[in-house]
Protein backbone atom coordinates (compact mmCIF):
# COMPACT_ATOMS: atom_id res chain seq x y z
CA UNK A 1 0.00 0.00 0.00
CA UNK A 2 1.40 3.38 -1.03
CA UNK A 3 0.92 6.39 1.26
CA UNK A 4 -1.43 9.14 0.17
CA UNK A 5 0.98 11.72 1.58
CA UNK A 6 4.63 11.28 2.55
CA UNK A 7 7.13 13.83 3.83
CA UNK A 8 10.63 13.43 5.29
CA UNK A 9 13.03 15.53 7.31
CA UNK A 10 16.49 15.02 8.81
CA UNK A 11 16.47 15.41 12.59
CA UNK A 12 19.57 15.90 14.73
CA UNK A 13 18.70 13.11 17.15
CA UNK A 14 19.31 9.38 17.03
CA UNK A 15 16.49 7.04 15.92
CA UNK A 16 15.94 5.75 19.47
CA UNK A 17 15.27 9.24 20.79
CA UNK A 18 12.96 10.15 17.93
CA UNK A 19 11.23 6.77 18.34
CA UNK A 20 10.39 7.67 21.95
CA UNK A 21 8.81 10.92 20.74
CA UNK A 22 6.67 9.55 17.90
CA UNK A 23 5.41 6.58 19.94
CA UNK A 24 4.39 8.78 22.89
CA UNK A 25 0.85 9.30 21.58
CA UNK A 26 -0.46 10.93 24.79
CA UNK A 27 2.04 13.77 24.15
CA UNK A 28 1.57 13.95 20.36
CA UNK A 29 -0.37 17.18 20.88
CA UNK A 30 2.98 18.86 21.58
CA UNK A 31 3.97 18.18 17.97
CA UNK A 32 0.71 18.07 16.00
CA UNK A 33 -1.46 21.06 15.06
CA UNK A 34 -4.70 19.04 15.32
CA UNK A 35 -4.13 16.20 17.78
CA UNK A 36 -4.27 17.19 21.44
CA UNK A 37 -3.22 13.87 22.95
CA UNK A 38 -5.24 11.05 24.38
CA UNK A 39 -4.66 7.94 26.47
CA UNK A 40 -3.59 4.32 26.14
CA UNK A 41 -6.57 2.08 26.85
CA UNK A 42 -5.04 -1.17 28.05
CA UNK A 43 -2.40 0.34 30.30
CA UNK A 44 0.18 -1.02 27.89
CA UNK A 45 1.66 2.04 26.27
CA UNK A 46 3.03 1.70 22.76
CA UNK A 47 3.16 -1.93 21.61
CA UNK A 48 1.89 -3.99 18.72
CA UNK A 49 -1.90 -4.23 19.04
CA UNK A 50 -2.11 -1.54 21.73
CA UNK A 51 -5.25 0.57 21.72
CA UNK A 52 -5.38 4.31 22.17
CA UNK A 53 -8.12 6.92 22.32
CA UNK A 54 -6.96 10.03 20.48
CA UNK A 55 -8.35 13.52 20.99
CA UNK A 56 -8.36 16.14 18.25
CA UNK A 57 -9.41 19.76 17.89
CA UNK A 58 -10.08 22.25 15.12
CA UNK A 59 -11.12 25.53 16.71
CA UNK A 60 -14.32 24.84 18.62
CA UNK A 61 -14.76 21.38 17.07
CA UNK A 62 -13.48 18.48 19.15
CA UNK A 63 -13.63 14.75 18.46
CA UNK A 64 -12.04 11.50 19.50
CA UNK A 65 -10.85 8.47 17.55
CA UNK A 66 -10.06 4.82 18.15
CA UNK A 67 -6.45 3.94 17.41
CA UNK A 68 -4.68 0.59 17.21
CA UNK A 69 -0.95 0.11 16.74
CA UNK A 70 -0.45 -2.09 13.66
CA UNK A 71 3.33 -1.86 13.14
CA UNK A 72 5.86 -1.74 15.97
CA UNK A 73 9.51 -2.12 14.96
CA UNK A 74 11.53 -0.33 17.67
CA UNK A 75 13.71 2.55 16.50
CA UNK A 76 12.61 1.91 12.92
CA UNK A 77 8.88 1.90 12.13
CA UNK A 78 5.64 2.73 13.98
CA UNK A 79 2.16 2.79 12.46
CA UNK A 80 -1.37 3.01 13.77
CA UNK A 81 -4.82 2.77 12.24
CA UNK A 82 -7.44 5.38 13.08
CA UNK A 83 -11.16 4.65 13.28
CA UNK A 84 -14.20 6.73 14.09
CA UNK A 85 -15.92 6.21 17.44
CA UNK A 86 -18.33 3.96 15.49
CA UNK A 87 -15.49 1.75 14.23
CA UNK A 88 -15.20 2.92 10.60
CA UNK A 89 -11.62 2.97 9.32
CA UNK A 90 -10.40 6.46 8.47
CA UNK A 91 -6.64 6.42 8.02
CA UNK A 92 -3.25 4.99 8.87
CA UNK A 93 -0.38 7.10 10.18
CA UNK A 94 3.18 5.83 9.97
CA UNK A 95 6.62 7.01 11.09
CA UNK A 96 9.71 5.49 9.48
CA UNK A 97 13.13 6.24 10.97
CA UNK A 98 16.48 5.73 9.26
CA UNK A 99 19.95 6.57 10.62
CA UNK A 100 21.66 9.51 8.94
CA UNK A 101 24.81 11.53 9.54
CA UNK A 102 24.23 13.53 12.70
CA UNK A 103 20.85 12.00 13.50
CA UNK A 104 18.14 10.33 11.50
CA UNK A 105 15.69 10.80 8.67
CA UNK A 106 12.06 10.78 9.81
CA UNK A 107 9.38 10.02 7.25
CA UNK A 108 5.76 10.58 8.16
CA UNK A 109 3.20 8.83 5.97
CA UNK A 110 -0.56 9.23 5.87
CA UNK A 111 -2.75 6.64 4.17
CA UNK A 112 -6.30 7.58 3.33
CA UNK A 113 -8.45 4.59 4.14
CA UNK A 114 -12.15 4.32 4.64
CA UNK A 115 -15.47 4.64 2.97
CA UNK A 116 -16.58 7.33 0.61
CA UNK A 117 -19.35 8.28 3.06
CA UNK A 118 -16.86 8.95 5.85
CA UNK A 119 -14.56 10.95 3.54
CA UNK A 120 -17.31 12.98 1.88
CA UNK A 121 -19.79 13.59 4.68
CA UNK A 122 -18.89 12.40 8.16
CA UNK A 123 -15.25 13.56 8.20
CA UNK A 124 -15.85 17.15 7.07
CA UNK A 125 -18.83 17.53 9.41
CA UNK A 126 -16.97 16.18 12.46
CA UNK A 127 -13.57 17.80 11.81
CA UNK A 128 -14.50 20.94 9.91
CA UNK A 129 -11.98 20.05 7.20
CA UNK A 130 -13.41 19.59 3.70
CA UNK A 131 -9.94 19.02 2.18
CA UNK A 132 -8.42 16.42 4.49
CA UNK A 133 -5.45 15.59 2.21
CA UNK A 134 -4.63 19.28 1.75
CA UNK A 135 -4.76 19.87 5.47
CA UNK A 136 -2.68 16.78 6.25
CA UNK A 137 0.17 17.98 4.03
CA UNK A 138 0.45 21.06 6.25
CA UNK A 139 -0.11 19.00 9.40
CA UNK A 140 2.70 16.57 8.56
CA UNK A 141 5.07 19.42 7.72
CA UNK A 142 4.18 21.08 11.05
CA UNK A 143 4.79 17.86 13.00
CA UNK A 144 8.13 17.19 11.31
CA UNK A 145 9.25 20.80 11.94
CA UNK A 146 8.29 20.37 15.61
CA UNK A 147 10.40 17.19 15.79
CA UNK A 148 13.34 19.10 14.29
CA UNK A 149 12.89 21.94 16.79
CA UNK A 150 12.69 19.51 19.72
CA UNK A 151 15.92 17.82 18.59
CA UNK A 152 17.68 21.19 18.20
CA UNK A 153 16.54 22.31 21.67
CA UNK A 154 17.77 19.04 23.13
CA UNK A 155 21.15 19.38 21.38
CA UNK A 156 21.55 22.96 22.62
CA UNK A 157 20.81 22.01 26.25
Amino acid sequence: MEPTISRSVTVSADPGTVWSWVTDLPRMGELSPENVGGRWLDGTGPALGARFRGRNRNGELQWWTRVRVVVFEPDRRFAFDVRTPFGSRVSRWEYVLAPAAGGCVVTENWYRIGSWVVRKFMGPRVTGRADRPGYNVRSIEHTLAALQARAEERAAA
